[in-house]
């Protein structure tokens, strides 16, 4: 039987001034955590979603990972500081602190937040909602847990954030 672990999250959000949309993650899955970047599971579709819907080659080191967001106006993060979980199961997340997004809110003009996953905006709309009083736009997750989803399908619907780009 799995335990729980308490999680501090222990990278920065990447943005900059010219960051155009949030896209904001529950928490970095265990993979991700190990490389100490986004989205750092071999299988979770997000940078490929991403290098399709804005055409842009699609990066493979966390330097143009960053590089990439940048160039882009998108802004990352999650919306957990801190949590008791087991392994990388949103559905265990408990004991909540979440991030200051304000960090991000007050250094930039942000068009919309993007939610990657019903958990991400599940969780902004109780953490994060009273504080930012800004509505957020889920997205299907691009995480390898969510089989459901094709990566075309993935795509399709992440279509929606170059309006805001």
């Amino acid at each position: 039987m799995s335990e729980y672990t308490h999680i501090t999250h222990t990278f920065e959000p990447i943005f900059d001034k010219h960051s155009k949309i949030l896209i904001l993650g529950s928490l970095p899955s265990v993979k991700s955590r190990e490389q100490g970047f986004y989205y750092g599971h071999p299988r979770n579709r997000f940078w490929k979603v991403l290098a399709a819907v804005t055409e842009m080659p699609l990066p493979q080191t966390v330097g143009e990972k960053e590089a990439f967001l940048i160039a882009a106006h998108i802004a990352v993060w999650d919306v957990i500081q801190q949590c008791d979980i087991i392994g990388s199961s949103d559905a265990s997340i408990k004991n909540v602190t979440p991030t200051d997004i304000q960090k991000i809110l007050g250094g930039c003009d942000i068009g919309a937040i993007f939610a990657n996953g019903s958990t991400a905006a599940r969780l902004y709309d109780k953490f994060q909602k009273p504080i930012t009083d800004r509505d957020i736009i889920t997205l299907p997750s691009t995480s390898p847990a969510n089989a459901a989803w094709s990566e075309q399908r993935l795509t399709e619907k992440w279509s929606c954030i170059k309006e805001y780009l």
